[in-house]
């Protein structure tokens, strides 16, 4: 398994690039932004993209999804939990002051206990609702994708629309329980460990 992380647009955005070296099948997972760096990376690999997967609808972690999806027909992936704010994406961004390519429809929702596979690889859905309804990270290979759900030191706000402080408690701890040794690659920032989280997050006293 190979990870390139490309961080994209002004919120500094970590987008993965997945795959399996052998099969080169890949997913890209959150690709917010500069479409053309991620595009970059999969034709420098000569990757074969079966899944776009959106860890959660904010605008900073879909805002390529219209060009990654055009360069390479994957299936755009979301939990049906966020498609209000998957759809309602372009006005949400008008607020941040960016603006938005017509987004396309998404091919598949996914709920807990899914499992997603990319050549040998294979991910299980794990349905992380506190930053927004339909947060989702993926589990397998020895790593969690986390989204917004957990940051190196911290966790996703709750003060947007739709987030829930109880549910992210929840959310975090399921993450927190999971063998030490995974290792943790967030939504934004540097990369961490469960082990790390569990001794270091503050957000561990809130539960």
């Amino acid at each position: 398994m190979k990870i390139e992380n490309v961080i994209v647009g002004p919120l500094e955005n970590n987008c993965y690039v997945v795959y399996d070296e052998k099969s080169l099948d890949a997913m890209v997972v959150d690709p917010g932004d500069e479409p053309e760096r991620i595009i970059d990376v999969i034709e420098d690999r000569k990757l074969k993209v079966n899944y776009i997967i959106c860890t959660h609808a904010h605008f900073d972690h879909i805002g390529a999804v219209p060009d990654i999806k055009e360069k390479t027909g994957a299936k755009l992936v979301i939990h049906k939990n966020d498609l209000e704010l998957y759809s309602s994406a372009k006005d949400q961004a008008s607020l941040w002051g960016y603006d938005l390519e017509p987004l396309p429809s998404p091919d598949m929702f996914v709920v807990e206990g899914d499992e997603m596979v990319i050549g040998s690889l294979k991910f299980k859905v794990l349905h992380t609702p506190g930053h927004s309804p339909g947060g989702i990270c993926l589990y397998g290979e020895g790593i969690i994708l986390t989204g917004d759900t957990v940051f190196a030191g911290s966790v996703g706000r709750t003060d947007f629309y739709g987030g829930s402080i109880e549910e992210l408690k929840k959310s975090f701890k399921r993450i927190i329980s999971l063998p030490l040794s995974v290792k943790i690659f967030p939504g934004h920032g540097d990369l961490s460990t469960v082990k790390e989280e569990k001794e270091t997050n503050f957000f561990v006293q809130e539960l």
